[in-house]
């Protein structure tokens, strides 16, 4: 497929959301930016997290990973099932409660400014890096297959990336970004349908043929049982997906930014339940798709592509969607797929970094009235330009599979707001607030060392995502030792 199509067909998609953003983006007032009136439907909520919950990481990179992981991602996605139970109906209830905007506000309430300031760093941090790493997957496929073709360098194609999405965001927000959502969700799943029902034919199999052959069978393994030092071993993904669910979506201002759009508590819970259930079946379906993939790549022979000189399976979907001889529909599907489910999730991340920023950080709210929104919009753009610079980063210090690499990023960035909140929701206690931002950093050091020396420590023993939960009992531990005493 020429570059030249690729992009045209980029441009016509961004037209549509640009549309979307000037009829939801008329009232740019920051209660329609960081809250929508609080009256998105919550079935259009729940359509469209699909796609701000998988995004192009999961689109291309879970595909990918299956030559070193096989099924074994369905042991995470199970734990997410269990962590948004969790999100429902103890988290939830709580934000609704304390009709927070940030839902960091919880934790200046329970504890202290201090305290508040820290878990909003946190996520800070957290979904830079996570926007970034989704960013990144993206701004490579466009320029392996289109920008490198007309030298292009790639710190413009991530300026490029990072423009688009600021255009359609920076008046309606979150407004724009619920109804977005879903009509990228939407593309991403016909994308995968379609890839697969195409490959399919070509190989001439039906789906009960490919569940029977041999090829799948050699990359279908879900549970593994067999070795607790793995970091497949089922308990340790299991309880790693669970607590990667409760931090990454239940303590993270993007994903519950949209969740408290809605009118109330339960259309909320409603939301989040469904999207554990349904995330189950697509999570299963991209993996199909990942067997099906390098079973097409071994019968006609296509190679991985090379990056710097090493294969880079998460290259090996879009090198076969647009050079692997399937005919241009494939091509198209994929191109509207990437481009919905990559930006589904960067676009959300660049309004709740703002939001984050403007509420957590700069107090926006005891701002004058007249200078609130032009406050909104600085920080979009400063915020916009911290994504370009991270991502650029990336170029030269990324090396492992993304979707891999932004687990084990979320075990560190998140933990200690597992912990801040744990301590909040589940205790009593009252800490001395001044000092939880060294709690919160100690704790992120151990856990990188526990990390570091866990075979010669524990006879073997490699952490694999629970290293979240470890993470998230050291700060909760340490917020023990900063406890206040109580006069008698």
């Amino acid at each position: 497929m020429k570059p030249i199509y690729i992009l045209s067909l980029i441009a016509v998609y961004f037209f549509v959301l640009l549309l979307i953003a000037y009829l939801t983006g008329k009232n740019d007032s920051n209660e329609t930016f960081f809250k929508a009136n609080k009256k998105s439907p919550w079935y259009v909520v729940a359509f469209g997290m699909i796609g701000a919950s998988l995004s192009g990481v999961t689109f291309i990179s879970v595909p990918g990973w299956i030559q070193s992981s096989q099924f074994s991602y369905m042991q995470i996605v199970f734990g997410y099932l269990f962590g948004y139970l969790v999100i429902a109906y103890v988290l939830i209830p709580i934000y609704y409660k304390l009709q927070v905007t940030s839902i960091y506000e919880f934790l200046k309430q329970r504890f202290g400014t201090k305290t508040h300031k820290t878990g909003a760093f946190f996520f800070f941090i957290s979904r830079v890096l996570g926007a970034s790493f989704r960013l990144f997957l993206v701004a490579s496929v466009l320029q392996y297959f289109i920008f490198d073709a007309w030298n292009v360098p790639f710190e413009i194609t991530v300026v490029l990336s990072i423009l688009l999405i600021w255009i359609y965001t920076f008046k309606g927000g979150i407004k724009t970004i619920v109804w977005t959502d879903t009509l990228q969700t939407l593309f991403m799943l016909i994308a995968v349908f379609a890839t697969i029902s195409i490959i399919l034919n070509q190989l001439d199999w039906s789906v009960s043929q490919l569940f029977s052959s041999e090829e799948f069978k050699n990359y279908s393994q879900i549970l593994f049982f067999d070795d607790f030092n793995d970091k497949k071993f089922f308990l340790k993904s299991f309880l790693g997906g669970m607590f990667i669910a409760i931090a990454m979506t239940g303590l993270d201002q993007d994903m519950m930014q949209k969740n408290l759009t809605c009118k109330n508590t339960k259309e909320a819970q409603w939301n989040v339940v469904s999207l554990g259930f349904v995330l189950i079946v697509v999570n299963f379906v991209f993996l199909i798709l990942g067997a099906l993939l390098f079973i097409y790549a071994e019968k006609f022979g296509i190679q991985i592509p090379l990056v710097d000189g090493k294969p880079k399976t998460d290259l090996l979907f879009p090198e076969i969607a647009l050079n692997g001889g399937l005919g241009i529909s494939i091509g198209i599907v994929f191109i509207l797929g990437l481009i919905a489910a990559a930006y589904s999730s960067a676009d959300s991340a660049l309004t709740s970094l703002t939001t984050s920023y403007c509420i957590d950080f700069l107090d926006i709210e005891k701002r004058e009235k007249s200078t609130q929104k032009s406050i909104r919009k600085k920080a979009h753009i400063g915020i916009s330009i911290v994504l370009v610079i991270v991502i650029v980063i990336f170029k030269y210090v990324l090396q492992d599979n993304v979707i891999s690499s932004l687990l084990q990023v979320a075990s560190y960035t998140y933990g200690p707001l597992l912990g801040l909140f744990a301590f909040g929701i589940f205790t009593k206690i009252a800490i001395k607030d001044q000092f939880v931002w060294i709690i919160a950093i100690l704790s992120v050091i151990a856990t990188y060392f526990l990390n570091l020396y866990s075979k010669e420590l524990f006879n073997g023993y490699i952490f694999g995502y629970e290293l979240l939960i470890v993470n998230g009992l050291f700060t909760f531990l340490g917020l023990l030792t900063i406890r206040k005493q109580i006069d008698k």
